[in-house]
């Protein structure tokens, strides 16, 4: 069949022929849009980055700023970067440089600051003009249409509430209801207080007060609103540390403040938010788009499930990344976990039901998993005791503690063989690598440790004693009857001597040793009488004696006892009336468990008792008991003294001749006097020493 060229129909058909050619053109044009130029000028007090291209934007660019380093960045999706390069050196003002940057079907102009300001964005044909404000950084007070809509709408909106609420962990949430969501709001801290201005809007008088909110115990104290020409001032009055996120919901402003402090929960550890900080300013963004813009400012890939959606306007100032993307999870109720370097962000019920089926399926492979059984010969640990550990039935500290965690499966059951100490034990394959990893680390040789204890008893005896002896003699002269070969008298002198006081000094103490003594004679004018005086003086100190010295070697974390000493018998009457023979022990004993410290010191844990028999009661004999229990931290060879058990005795005695002992002065001449005074101290000494080697134990 044929068309005439000049029929109905062919002219039909080119003329559909025509648009369609122009519809592709068009989308082809669109979608070949790309950045041409970037230039900046000077005007005034304002800075101007120009940014052309081959075709007008449809839309304002999403961006965000960052303080430290400055710098603000402008996102183009759909766009291309036809500038030729990717730095362009400005150094006008506070604009330093601009670089230009491509990454799949999205470019990026980040314009880097001396230091950081607002900017203000508006479309001008091809071109998007963006204008920086020089000097002190402060925002500029002209409209931007890159605010919370500030400059849209022109008339005076009044407020419709100002309330306050107390939030999670003690945070102050001033919300505002705005009654238009085209109002611009301007929020910046001054010292230690929060100023948030709302443009073209008003005050009503029911509202021109002052809140005191001191009572709610947030950082909060007081909001002041007030009339300020065409705007509406609200003055936060805080206390202490805090930080402050600003976010709109609708017609709803919500300004909290909370106190600073340290979260461990955070995707960054340390005081607090301690991720870069960004400014972001957006009015009714999509979520999506709000949480890839944090991706590409932090570096993470974001994961994001289907169900996210929605929309959010906010405008975060100098906030930290990391508490910007928890304040837009906690208005979206959106849940998050990190694996690495990778955020996986989904609503938070959905992440719990996800992770409970993940749990519930990996259960029911493990109960569906084949068993195999594999056996362990070990080396150094008893087969019965890992046992005890694996199924759980032993005790948490293995001396009667709490029930220790089972570690096989339910499924799981295992056996010890003592004869050669093998361990069989069958389970899932995965509970089989971890318990090979369990026994691998209990299965060594155990450090062991040489005590050497001394315990002496220090008798601390002091005696004194003082005597006296006093006694004398006649001299004379005594005749014989003769005459000796001269014919004269034969005459001689005799002396003789008696006791007239005898109190001499003892052995004070029963040391064994003699008293010391010195002696006067004393004569007369005729030397017929001599009198003679003898006094005597003892001082003894006694010293202690070694009773003990056992040695012991045990391994680490190990009791060792050692006992010495008798068992005496007793007869006891049983409950049928006869009498049957008991036992008492009376001995000396050491108890110790040492324990090696990381840092080669050894803790010991001592119990050290020295029992003797004591007297007969009609119960049977009693024990004289010196105990000492203790926990102590000495270095590996070093020496350990634990004492302080007395045992004291006093003794006084005296004795005197009746009569002339009470005389005054002169009585200390017919008394004698003993006083014996005896402490005794039991001492222990305790030395640790590792074994490096089995045999080098004694």
């Amino acid at each position: 069949m044929k068309i005439c060229p000049r029929s109905p129909s062919a002219l039909r058909l080119r003329r559909w022929i025509g648009i369609a050619l122009a519809s592709l053109l068009s989308m082809a044009a669109q979608a070949q849009n790309a950045i041409e130029a970037v230039t900046s000028t000077a005007r005034a007090d304002v800075e101007l980055v120009r940014i052309d291209f081959t075709h007008p934007l449809a839309a304002l660019p999403t961006g965000f700023v960052v303080q430290e380093p400055a710098r603000i960045a402008l996102d183009f999706p759909g766009v291309a970067n036809a500038v030729g390069r990717s730095a362009i050196e400005f150094n006008l003002g506070n604009l330093r440089s601009a670089n230009v940057v491509q990454a799949g079907e999205r470019s990026r102009v980040v314009l880097n600051l001396k230091h950081a300001t607002t900017y203000q964005a508006e479309i001008q044909g091809r071109s998007l003009l963006v204008s920086l404000q020089s000097g002190t950084g402060q925002p500029p007070r002209t409209s931007s249409t890159a605010g919370f809509a500030e400059g849209r709408e022109r008339q005076v909106t009044p407020l419709q509430d100002i309330d306050f609420r107390r939030g999670g962990d003690g945070a102050g949430r001033v919300l505002i209801a705005m009654g238009s969501s085209q109002l611009g709001v301007d929020v910046r801290r001054q010292g230690s207080t929060l100023v948030a201005e709302f443009m073209q809007a008003s005050l009503p008088e029911a509202l021109r007060r002052r809140l005191d909110v001191s009572d709610f115990g947030t950082a909060v104290e007081s909001v002041v609103a007030q009339q300020v020409g065409d705007r509406v001032r609200l003055t936060i009055n805080s206390r202490g540390d805090w930080e402050q996120s600003a976010y709109q919901t609708d017609e709803q402003f919500v300004i909290e403040v909370r106190p600073r402090k340290t979260d461990p929960g955070k995707l960054t550890q340390g005081t607090g938010y301690t991720g870069e900080k960004l400014t972001l300013n957006f009015q009714s963004v999509d979520v999506r788009a709000l949480l890839q813009v944090i991706a590409d400012f932090t570096g993470f890939n974001v994961v994001t499930s289907d169900t996210v959606s929605g929309v959010l306007t906010l405008r975060l100032k100098d906030v930290p990344w990391d508490q910007a993307l928890e304040v837009i999870l906690q208005a979206k109720n959106l849940g998050l976990r990190k694996n690495g370097s990778i955020l996986w962000i989904a609503p938070r019920d959905e992440i719990n039901a996800k992770e409970k089926i993940e749990l519930e399926a990996l259960a029911a492979l493990e109960n569906l998993a084949a068993l195999r059984t594999q056996s362990f010969q070990l080396n150094y640990a008893k087969a019965a005791t890992v046992v005890q550990s694996l199924t759980g039935t032993g005790s948490a500290g293995g001396s009667g503690g709490a029930s220790a965690t089972r570690l096989l499966s339910t499924r799981g059951s295992a056996i010890a063989e003592v004869r050669t100490n093998q361990l069989f034990v069958t389970d899932t394959p995965q509970r089989l690598a971890e318990v090979s990893e369990l026994i691998r680390k209990l299965d060594v040789p155990v450090r062991q440790v040489l005590i050497e204890a001394r315990i002496v008893e220090a008798s601390d005896t002091f005696g004194k004693s003082l005597g006296v002896k006093l006694g004398g003699g006649a001299i004379g002269k005594n005749s014989s009857f003769g005459t000796s070969p001269t014919g004269s008298d034969n005459s001689f002198t005799s002396y003789t001597s008696s006791n007239f006081v005898n109190l001499p000094a003892g052995d004070a103490g029963g040391t064994g040793s003699s008293a010391g003594a010195f002696s006067l004679s004393l004569f007369n004018s005729s030397f017929t009488r001599m009198l003679n005086l003898e006094i005597s003086a003892l001082e003894a100190e006694g010293k202690g004696r070694l009773v003990s010295s056992p040695r012991v070697v045990t391994a680490d974390q190990t009791k060792a006892l050692i006992e010495q000493g008798e068992e005496i018998p007793y007869q006891q009457a049983t409950s049928s009336g006869a009498t049957s023979i008991s036992f008492r022990k009376a001995v000396l004993k050491l108890e110790v468990t040492p324990q090696i410290t990381p840092e080669g010191n050894i803790i010991l844990t001592l119990d050290v008792s020295k029992d003797t028999r004591g007297v007969s009661t009609s119960a049977g004999p009693a024990i004289n008991t010196k105990h000492v229990q203790t926990e102590v931290l000495v270095e590996n060879g070093g020496t350990v003294v634990i004492g302080g058990i007395f045992e004291l005795t006093e003794t006084n005695d005296e004795s005197r001749v009746p009569v002339l002992g009470e005389v005054p002065y002169l009585g200390a001449l017919f008394r004698s006097r003993e006083r014996v005074v005896n402490k005794v101290e039991m001492l222990v000494f305790i030395t640790p020493k590792m074994i490096a080697r089995q045999n080098a134990a004694l």
